[in-house]
């Protein structure tokens, strides 16, 4: 038999409310013996709640009745007194009843399991607690509300279409067929596989909106890249001194700017060094920056073209800092800013041009196909798998359904309608207790 559970399902601490989530078969015996009994169902009701003779709280006390609720077993949730001495007292006395406390992600793997919710849906749940952007918000609620998965189904259906035209031609060869009904499989194909290219092509745009857009400030030593970090984090989070090599380490901090989850990494300055220490953040440097979705090479009057010359590439932006020493030289035709951390002077046009950068690669009218690594794998895996089977269609059609199995099982692994468990216990271990 299933557990019955329970968990907190608002932050630790003291506060004005704290509700605590029960689910499984032993929820209603449970309210019964803290003085819940015979709710109604959706129906908030006032009790007076207490185990042992000993009182515990005065609570608004709701149930859900199986299969109707979020887990579709029998749930309650209990609106305490958010004091803490209320909610140890709430806990101890469900765990004397039998209840145990929930694992991370317990109660959404439990609708998962139950059919409440595909597991696109149930990274979304997580993703939407998560969310600190009204892009990811958004986001997430789209993959809540089945977005993705309608997508994955889709090209699902596809799959199986071709498949079941594949194995007619094979199954029943001496049956009143069409002639050549495997060939009819071709243009199904051809559509799909420009659906999953297009998907794949357009793959980092949920990535980066759930995740973060990545900039990398990269630049010689001394340009002004640590003062310019600072400055586009409002914080002194970098140490800024005259001595060239003063950062060796990546520096990482997360902002919104746009609207837009950002992650700007400050970088070790580019130059040749036998420093081992420093040598190792020259290569951590280049490294971020190849990974990097926008790089913003900077520049100060003083530098000399270097690596900025070699190696600024179409999309990134040349930023030419200490504007009121002097101005630094452009490179090539690449796109360029300039300003001064030091008065503030194009700091707004910077930041301007940033989130105009943002808008144009993370927005889009289509709700994208991909929001996670997982995601991409998957489809990738698809894609190469329907390819291999377009291709035996013009030699041996009968080569073509394993193809087509993989690639529709690949899809499948996405929304977990087969073979998910070895991946359950990675994507619920994100989740905080209670959820």
């Amino acid at each position: 038999m299933t557990d019955t559970i329970f968990a907190l399902a608002t932050p630790p601490g003291r506060g004005a409310i704290a509700i605590l989530r029960l689910t499984g078969p032993g929820t209603d015996a449970a309210l019964t013996a803290l003085g819940a009994g015979g709710l109604k169902p959706r129906l908030a009701s006032l009790r007076d709640l207490g185990h042992d003779g000993r009182p515990i709280d005065q609570a608004l006390v709701l149930c859900f009745p199986a299969p109707n609720s979020y887990t579709g077993e029998d749930c309650a949730e209990l609106h305490l007194h958010g004091g803490r001495a209320v909610v140890e007292a709430a806990g101890e006395a469900l765990v004397a009843l039998g209840l145990r406390l929930a694992d991370p992600g317990e109660f959404t793997r439990r609708a998962f399991e139950n059919g409440r919710m595909d597991l696109a849906q149930a990274e979304a749940v997580a993703d939407l607690i998560d969310a600190e952007t009204a892009a990811q918000a958004r986001q997430a609620l789209g993959q809540l509300d089945g977005a993705l998965s309608q997508t994955y189904a889709g090209f699902r259906r596809d799959l199986l279409t071709a498949l079941a035209l594949v194995e007619a031609e094979i199954d029943f060869p001496d049956e009143e067929v069409p002639d050549n009904l495997a060939r009819a499989a071709g243009p199904v194909l051809d559509r799909l596989i420009a659906d999953l290219k297009a998907a794949l092509a357009d793959a980092r745009r949920g990535e980066r909106v759930r995740a973060g857009y990545r900039i990398v400030l990269i630049g010689e030593t001394n340009a002004g890249k640590s003062s310019l970090f600072n400055a586009l984090v409002a914080r002194e989070a970098a140490i800024v001194t005259p001595i060239a090599g003063t950062t060796r380490d990546v520096l990482d901090a997360d902002l919104i700017i746009g609207g837009y989850a950002v992650t700007l990494s400050d970088t070790a300055g580019l130059r040749d060094s036998e420093d081992p220490v420093e040598a190792e953040g020259v290569r951590r440097a280049r490294a971020r920056a190849e990974a990097a979705d926008l790089r913003l090479w900077v520049r100060g009057p003083d530098d000399a073209e270097g690596d900025a010359a070699r190696f600024v590439r179409p999309g990134d932006l040349l930023v030419l800092t200490k504007a009121d020493l002097g101005t630094a030289a452009a490179v090539g035709n690449f796109e360029t800013l300039s300003l001064s951390t030091r008065t503030g002077a194009g700091l707004s046009d910077l930041h301007d041009w940033i989130a105009a950068r943002l808008a144009r690669d993370l927005s889009g009218t289509d709700f994208p196909s991909v929001t996670r690594e997982r995601h991409r794998r998957r489809l990738a895996e698809a894609l190469a798998a329907a390819e291999l089977g377009r291709d035996a269609l013009e030699v041996a059609p009968e080569m073509a359904g394993d193809d087509l199995r993989r690639a529709a099982d690949a899809l499948a692994r996405v929304t977990g309608a087969i073979g998910v468990e070895d991946i359950l216990g990675e994507v619920f271990s994100t989740f905080c207790i209670g959820k």
